[in-house]
């Protein structure tokens, strides 16, 4: 049982090597600076620091370059370039497609922004690898581009799931589980308004470290649950998640930087992402609550000490990255 249990302690530890947040999309983002005239930023996922994802942008064959493209360069994890181009007539009603990304499992983030402002987000995935361009952005396709972005980050944020998990193994009771999981709901919706819309700036690196030290937390209270009951984090569950989502919030914020908010739909996208966050985050918990249910009659012949693997699990993933992040300050 031993052996057992360090092979999957082990296993989660190879687990924890991998990013919070497993999902690395490209980004294109293209800016139209006149009636014909776009600057092209691609930025793909690299492999090492040498390779990079086989992924190319298809422009229209009635677009040119106005200059040849720059070498791209390799700078923190991916692969950038940067040119322009002139696609006379504009690019309204054309079709940009990304070569090479039916082979992959990255889905792609678009952003379009056009001389008057408005923007155009849409993200392709390798069944759906290309779009066509808009004279303007319908309400309907942003919000079903940023609850999908909500839900694929909190179901891809591994660290998120993490603190969540730990929630349920520390609250005992449906009213109080629900109690603070709204509570963990109503922070990290503050703060991902706020940061988003740029009233509230902190870097990410700390944010990320923070939000590693906050799951070691709720782990080690779990350990501590039986022992005393009597902790902060047992007589007010809701105070610890609602604190500690003030700093996951932040994070969400991170992921919807990367998409960006269209003008003129900015209520719309931010309310819909945070929708996504949501859906995807009950779903967790709803799935979770029936796992927990279904197997119960089983976890009643478990031995006595069977109750620390998850915190310990846990705990060990969240300290790994804990110091990963504290060494990358």
């Amino acid at each position: 049982m031993r052996r057992a249990l360090s092979s999957f302690i082990l296993s989660l530890a190879f687990v924890a090597q991998l990013s919070a947040h497993e999902v690395r999309p490209a980004y294109l983002q293209l800016r139209q600076t006149g009636a014909d005239t776009y600057d092209v930023f691609w930025k793909v996922p690299a492999v090492g620091d040498t390779m990079r994802l086989s992924l190319y942008v298809e422009l229209p064959t009635s677009c040119s370059n106005l200059v040849p493209p720059p070498r791209g360069s390799f700078s923190g994890g991916a692969y950038t370039e940067l040119w322009s181009v002139t696609c006379p007539g504009g690019l309204s009603g054309s079709t940009i497609r990304i070569s090479g990304l039916t082979a992959t499992l990255t889905d792609v983030l678009v952003r379009l922004e056009r001389v008057d402002g408005s923007t155009q987000v849409t993200r392709l995935t390798s069944a759906v690898p290309s779009f066509v361009v808009e004279a303007a952005p319908r309400r309907f396709q942003v919000a079903r581009t940023y609850i999908v972005l909500g839900i694929e980050h909190i179901l891809t944020g591994v660290d998120h799931l993490l603190f969540v998990s730990g929630l349920l193994l520390l609250v005992s009771g449906v009213r109080r589980l629900l109690l603070t999981v709204s509570a963990f709901t109503l922070s990290h919706t503050v703060t991902l308004t706020l940061a988003t819309l740029g009233f509230v700036h902190v870097p990410p690196a700390p944010v990320e470290a923070v939000i590693a030290l906050s799951i070691l937390f709720v782990a080690y209270e779990v350990l501590r649950k039986r022992e005393n009951p009597e902790g902060l984090a047992q007589r007010k569950p809701w105070l610890v998640a609602f604190s500690f989502g003030l700093l996951h919030g932040l994070g969400f914020a991170g992921g919807l930087s990367a998409a960006g908010l269209p003008a003129g739909h900015i209520p719309l996208a931010l309310g819909f992402f945070s929708a996504g966050v949501e859906v995807g985050h009950f779903s967790f918990v709803a799935t979770m609550l029936l796992l927990i249910a279904t197997i119960r009659h089983w976890i009643a012949k478990l031995p006595g000490w069977s109750w620390r693997v998850p915190p310990y699990a846990i705990g060990t993933v969240a300290a790994y990255w804990l110091v990963a992040r504290l060494a990358a300050f």
